[in-house]
């Protein structure tokens, strides 16, 4: 029948979808602080009078002396630590304090920057670089910073001043301002009393020395992303790596007022954001040297010129930290970080739509529930209460085709031999029953980009990270850790590590289960063949989704649970079908039409 086959067309279309997945897939929130982030004009409320600044050591003798012993300056607050490396103005040293490696209370900290040389280099640096034919000697990665007054810490409510002079009359200053988050303000300056004009560009740089293992997927992106005039950008590490070998080589650059840009990982982001009213330029390139090094680097797109006895500067914004949805959002708003959220992969423009409010949806139903694996149900329950009215008019369409399905066999066993003419009398068929054909399929398409969104954001979700349910699920992120090969555990070994399909999990079972449920629902109208073949289709479900997070899982689980029930409830209200032979058109038209129609 029609409808057997469109059945079994969806069917395996999603089992294909499901198992690829299987393989290309990688397998708490808090409220933003209401005090907004000084803006880079203002980071200089600590800086004393040029006059009374000490003079910084020459950078010649710094480096003969003391190349290689580190000075850092601590760096705290409520959800970072770390420190900032004041040999070379970098920060190279930070620790999200309210995320951990695993779940266990002793795990360590995730750490987002590590220096230069250890294993895994990824840092911000600040610095600058002369303009064309100018010689005045910038500091570079040997130069120390001297921290003005007594301060030992840069802290929201302490912003720090940083100075390096470079032996010449000309003085580096960096501010520096620390919110209670993830974000830094910074404003670079220069004071110039060399008795002639300078030409230079100051610059902010995220650089990684590494490549990361996961390097992304086809539901999520990690690598070099950016925003410039409005315009989202995403560079795969291999793009960037493209013509490498040749001198000065630039993979892409854009140029604007404002923007951010930076390098994202799966929860965690490290990026550079420039005042809002700054012409600036954006650079993405790989250096090959060493162990190869990604770096996203941005520099106004004039020099700055510092006159003699003058000082100017120009402000950025420093964000190492964890992606979460409402404090980017608070970041767009008050820094003027257009799009600042899109360092989340919400997917093309069509799918970000729907990602956007899907994703803050569950992140306030979180936020109030308190447990992500119901905030996750409630969300499912209110998506399928929402998509009912289609449900409904699908559930009909196709009750309506299986009625005069017997006719239009009639017809294209007595048309056989004639196509256009066996087509033409089925239409005339699905007309005079006021049938359309496609009436079952569209709603289903449209259902479906819903929830393949709800399934990208739930995979995206830095609120699912570590967090438990109930019973045996301490972690939604990672599958269910029961296994009926090893008696859920009273066997010990991992029964995985011999094939990676032998894991059956208690979820997993439950989905199998649920999906037997629906199978067997559906399978009334196929013919005993075709319900042979798809009576094994809940045993490949329950084998290839049992490594998926668990959180996959109780959202499937519960969908499936939710849809037999709609069906169940759709089909007592529409009083479906009965064979057309015992039911004329008449009739047919009396049981469905617009008076019964839910």
């Amino acid at each position: 029948m029609e409808s057997s086959k469109r059945f079994i067309l969806a069917f395996g279309l999603s089992a294909l979808i499901l198992i690829g997945f299987n393989f290309l897939v990688p397998q708490k929130g808090h409220k933003a602080d209401n005090t907004p982030p000084q803006s880079p004009a203002s980071v200089t409320a600590s800086q004393p009078p040029a006059a009374t600044m000490p003079t910084a050591p020459v950078a010649t003798a710094e480096v003969a002396q003391d190349d290689h012993k580190e000075h850092r300056l601590a760096v705290r607050s409520p959800d970072v630590q770390g420190s900032f490396n004041l040999r070379g103005a970098r920060l190279d040293d930070l620790e999200l304090t309210r995320y951990r490696e695993t779940i266990a209370h002793d795990s360590p900290l995730v750490r987002l920057l590590d220096k230069a040389g250890s294993k895994a280099p990824n840092y911000l640096v600040l610095g600058w670089q002369n303009a064309a034919g100018d010689k005045t000697r910038v500091p570079d990665e040997h130069s120390l910073w001297q921290v003005d007054g007594e301060q030992e810490a840069l802290t929201p409510e302490q912003p720090v001043t940083l100075y390096w002079d470079n032996g010449a009359n000309v003085r580096f200053i960096i501010h520096l301002a620390q919110d209670r988050h993830y974000m830094v303000t910074v404003r670079q300056e220069v004071e110039n009393h060399s008795g002639q004009p300078i030409s230079l560009y100051p610059f902010q740089r995220v650089q990684r020395d590494y490549l990361p293992e996961n390097t992304g997927s086809l539901t999520e992106f990690e690598g070099p992303v950016s925003v410039m005039e409005r315009d989202l950008t995403r560079n795969d590490y291999k793009d960037i790596r493209k013509g490498a070998d040749k001198p000065g080589h630039v993979a892409w650059e854009a140029t604007g007022k404002g923007g951010w840009g930076g390098i994202t990982d799966k929860y965690w982001l490290t990026a550079v954001g420039a005042d809002p009213a700054l012409p600036v330029r954006l650079q993405e390139s790989y250096v090959p040297e060493g162990a190869g090094s990604y770096r996203v680097t941005f520099m106004p797109q004039e020099p700055m010129v510092i006159q003699d006895g003058a000082r100017l500067g120009q402000g950025s914004y420093l964000f190492a930290g964890a992606k979460e949805p409402g404090l980017l959002r608070y970041y767009d708003r008050k820094l003027g970080l257009a799009r600042f959220d899109d360092s989340i992969d919400f997917g093309w423009s069509a799918f970000s739509y729907l990602n956007k409010p899907i994703l803050f949806l569950l992140h306030w139903l979180y936020a109030h529930i308190g447990n992500f694996g119901l905030a996750l149900m409630a969300l499912t329950l209110l998506v399928k209460i929402l998509l009912f009215p289609l449900a409904s008019k699908a559930a009909q369409s196709s009750a309506r085709m299986r009625l005069v399905a017997p006719k239009v066999t009639e017809l294209r066993q007595k048309y056989k031999d004639d196509p256009v003419t066996m087509n033409q009398k089925v239409m005339a068929l699905y007309k005079e029953e006021q049938i359309n054909p496609v009436g079952g399929c569209l709603p289903m398409l449209i259902q479906a980009p819903i929830f393949f969104c709800l399934y990208k954001m739930l995979n995206l979700s830095i609120d699912e990270r570590h967090a438990p349910f109930f019973g045996w699920i301490k972690d939604l992120s990672v599958p269910d850790p029961t296994n009926l090969f090893n008696l859920f555990g009273l066997l010990p070994f991992d029964p995985t590590h011999i094939v990676s399909f032998l894991h059956l999990s208690i979820w997993g079972a439950a989905l199998g289960i649920t999906f037997w449920l629906l199978q067997k629902h559906s399978m009334i109208q196929m013919d005993p063949a075709q319900a042979r073949i798809m009576q094994f289709m809940p045993v490949v479900y329950v084998f290839v989704m049992s490594s998926f997070p668990a959180g996959l899982l109780v959202y499937y689980t519960w969908n499936n649970v939710l849809t037999f029930l709609q069906q169940h409830y759709i089909e007592r209200r529409t009083a479906l079908p009965v064979p057309l032979m015992k039911l004329g058109g008449r009739a047919l038209r009396k049981r469905f039409g617009k008076k019964n129609e839910p």
